[in-house]
């Protein structure tokens, strides 16, 4: 590609996911003209809902990490539209729940609230609980940049704090003794079991700790609040902001293939249809989108890597319109079984459970949206169902058992629920293009810290941006990513990146 010129002006995204809206967005206000293409008939990927019968179901958002006015991420949300000056911004404290077999345990973001109700339920992990207290104090000083590649010329500076530095280096060594066990093994440190499964259940088992601690000190410097109208409206924002700025979508437009003559990206190919174009960013799922979109498949060795390191996170989704009031109940539950629930080969002794009780806009006058998930890859099973025709039966009898597992610890509700909805791995497969249908990438114990290109090596003029390019992927990587393949466009068209609100 030259360095100026009309020729190479026209730039087609791949996905109307967050990362797809984010290089469109930075991309736009740099100056090319975008386009960009999604196979759904909303924008959103990942970070999605659903309506249901007059309710709303949460598919995909339930914290943000840079909602926070103090955090280095905010200025990258306020810039792509995700939150605006009248975006409502909710941070539940305590935000996480447990009740264990009656007795409930609370996960405070206050920290002294939560040293203080956790010594009161197990005085004898005193020493394991003030330690927990400690590191994330200490993991909450640390903040997620926003930084600028090499050589690319910006209107203004990404954002990394030198006040982070001071807690940064004094929690390297304990971030790399943290990676090398996973937050099962973590939890091992309490000998209540109410404290062992709450913490086991904030990330799940396999994750590192450092992931563990993480999370938990997102939620202690006070970022990682919910913003109201969720998935949906967050996205819907991002698209009228990038649209705002002359950049055109087209939905229920999947993307059959790139075209790519002599080693250089040409544009892609809807409905048979050619769209030409100078550069290309591809931000569908890069597992799934270097086999289906390249004639032939596009194996860099990079993605052999990323192939070979990605353990899939998929989840069977269970969304419930209840005719009832459940404002009584903790927003984010877990809830402790009287024994296993076990399906499609996976199995578990704790359900979580989410109501929105408190947006009444998520529901019918006097009724509850409520989600549950049964969590773990079983992405091979319900394919075989689909290939034996037996899929919406055994979405039946999942939902079967979901629901019973939900109110023998819910009494009350069994004969109040109106509506029902099951989303699988082949759904999110089906309507966002992910690989296997999974969500995140699970980082475990001694995982390393990769962060794939963002361009390709082999053919110019094409980019890549999504949570998959930096496990364990997330809101907060979709979207840099989105800004990141925006400044290789800008670095290799000698344009300035213009990233500021």
């Amino acid at each position: 590609m030259s360095s100026t010129g009309a020729q190479n002006n026209k730039v087609i995204v791949v996905g109307a996911g967050i990362a797809g809206l984010s290089a469109g967005i930075y991309a736009a206000q740099s100056g090319f003209d975008v386009t960009i293409f999604e196979s759904h008939t909303i924008p959103g990927g990942n970070c999605t809902g659903w309506k249901r019968k007059g309710y709303f179901f949460e598919g995909g958002l339930h914290w943000l990490t840079g909602s926070a006015e103090n955090q280095p991420l905010y200025q990258v949300w306020r810039n792509v539209g995700a939150i605006d000056d009248e975006t409502q911004i909710i941070k539940h404290d305590p935000y996480f729940s447990y009740d264990y077999q009656g007795q409930m345990v609370y996960l405070y973001r206050d920290l002294d609230k939560l040293r203080q109700h956790w010594l009161e339920v197990s005085p004898a992990d005193a020493k394991a609980i003030k330690a927990l207290c400690r590191e994330v104090k200490s993991f909450s000083r640390i903040a997620m940049p926003t930084m600028d590649i090499k050589g690319v010329k910006v209107k203004e500076k990404g954002v990394f704090a030198p006040s982070m530095l001071p807690a940064l280096l004094p929690a390297l060594p304990k971030m790399a003794s943290l990676n090398r066990i996973t937050a099962g093994e973590y939890s091992e440190r309490f000998t209540h079991p109410a404290l062992r499964g709450m913490l086991q259940n904030v990330v799940g088992t396999q994750f590192n700790a450092t992931s563990l601690l993480f999370t938990l000190a997102t939620f202690a410097a006070g970022d990682g609040g919910y913003l109201k109208g969720g998935s949906v409206e967050m996205a819907a924002r991002m698209a009228r902001r990038f649209c705002d700025l002359g950049g055109q979508i087209h939905y229920a437009s999947p993307v059959e293939r790139v075209m790519v003559e002599n080693g250089i990206a040409t544009g892609v190919i809807v409905n048979g249809a050619s769209h030409p174009a100078d550069a290309v960013i591809v931000t569908q799922d890069t597992l799934a989108a270097k086999d289906h979109l390249f004639d032939p498949p596009l194996n860099e060795p990079w993605m052999q890597k990323m192939q070979s390191n990605c353990e899939t996170l998929t989840c069977i989704y269970l969304s419930l319109g209840v005719k009832a009031d459940l404002s009584h109940l903790p927003p984010y539950l877990f809830l402790s079984l009287d024994k296993p629930l076990s399906f499609a080969g996976l199995t578990t002794s704790t359900l979580w459970v989410c109501q929105y009780a408190y947006f009444k806009e998520y529901a019918p006058p006097g009724c509850t949206a409520l989600i549950s998930s049964l969590d773990g890859d079983s992405y091979d099973f319900w394919k075989q169902c689909r290939v034996d025709g037996s899929y919406e039966e055994q979405k039946q009898q999942i939902a079967s058992q979901l629901i019973a597992a939900i109110t023998s610890r819910i009494p009350g509700i069994d004969d109040k629920i109106e509506v029902i909805d099951v989303a699988t791995p082949l759904t999110y497969e089906r309507y966002c293009g992910t690989y296997r249908g999974s969500w995140m990438t699970l980082t475990g114990a001694g995982a390393p810290n990769i962060t794939y290109p963002h361009a390709s090596e082999s053919v110019k003029g094409l980019y890549f941006a999504g949570q998959r390019l930096q496990p364990p992927g997330g809101l907060p990587v979709a979207v840099t990513s989105g800004r990141t393949a925006a400044q290789h466009l800008c670095r290799d068209t000698n344009r300035i990146f213009q990233g500021a609100s």
